[in-house]
C-alpha cells in the first residue's frame, strides 16, 4: 500500500461510515509517521481501520469496501473495518496517534497508531509475519529499541507474554546489530 492509497482508504471509509476520523490499526499505519516507509513495510494491500466516532459501523466498511469488493478489485487495496479491541495497545497510544489529513482525505481524518505502539502490538500476535514487520522497523531505524520495550511494558498482557516480547526485541537488536559489522 502507498501513502495515497493509505489518504483514499481513510477518506472511503470515513464516507460509508459517515464519520469524519478513523483509527488507522495494523500494519499499514507506519505510513502515518512514514509516507514512503521501506518496500518491505508496504507490502499488505488492506487497511485495518475503526470509525472513531462510530466504531458500530466497522461492518459497513467491510461490506463496501472490504476483501474481494468492488472497491478491492477497482483499486487493488481493500478496507477492513474493525473494533479497537481486534488490537492490543500500550497505555496511552491515543496520545501518541499520527494524524493524516491532507487534500486528498477531503476533510476526513486518519488517526494511525504511532510505530512504536504499531510494533509492540504487532509482537503480541507474534505471528512470523507481525514480527518480521517489527524486525523490518528495527533494522531501519523508524523504531527504537529502548522505546519499544518501554511500549511492551505497557501493553495489557500478562507477565509471561511481556517477558517472551522483551526478550525477542533484545535478541533481535543483538543480532540486527551483528549484521552491520
Amino acid at each position: 500500500m502507498t501513502f495515497d492509497q493509505l489518504q483514499h482508504a481513510i477518506r472511503a471509509a470515513c464516507g460509508v461510515a459517515e464519520d469524519t476520523e478513523v483509527i488507522v490499526l495494523g500494519s499499514q499505519a507506519i505510513l502515518g509517521s512514514f509516507p514512503n516507509a521501506h518496500h518491505e513495510l508496504r507490502q499488505s494491500i488492506e487497511a485495518d481501520v475503526v470509525p472513531k466516532n462510530f466504531p458500530d459501523r466497522a461492518d459497513l466498511i467491510d461490506a463496501s469496501l472490504g476483501e474481494l469488493s468492488q472497491f478491492h478489485h477497482t483499486h487493488g487495496f481493500y478496507v477492513h473495518g474493525l473494533q479497537i479491541e481486534a488490537a492490543t495497545l500500550p497505555e496511552g497510544w491515543a496520545n501518541r496517534t499520527v494524524k493524516v489529513e491532507t487534500p486528498a482525505t477531503d476533510g476526513k481524518i486518519g488517526w494511525c497508531i504511532e510505530g512504536h505502539d504499531l510494533a509492540a502490538s504487532k509482537l503480541v500476535a507474534f505471528r512470523e509475519k507481525d514480527r518480521e514487520f517489527v524486525r523490518v522497523l528495527m533494522r531501519e531505524n523508524y523504531v527504537d529499541s529502548n522505546m519499544l520495550k518501554t511500549r511492551i511494558q505497557e501493553l495489557p498482557v500478562n507477565d509471561e507474554c511481556r517477558e517472551r516480547l522483551l526478550k525477542w526485541v533484545d535478541l533481535t537488536h543483538i543480532d540486527l546489530d551483528s549484521s552491520k559489522t
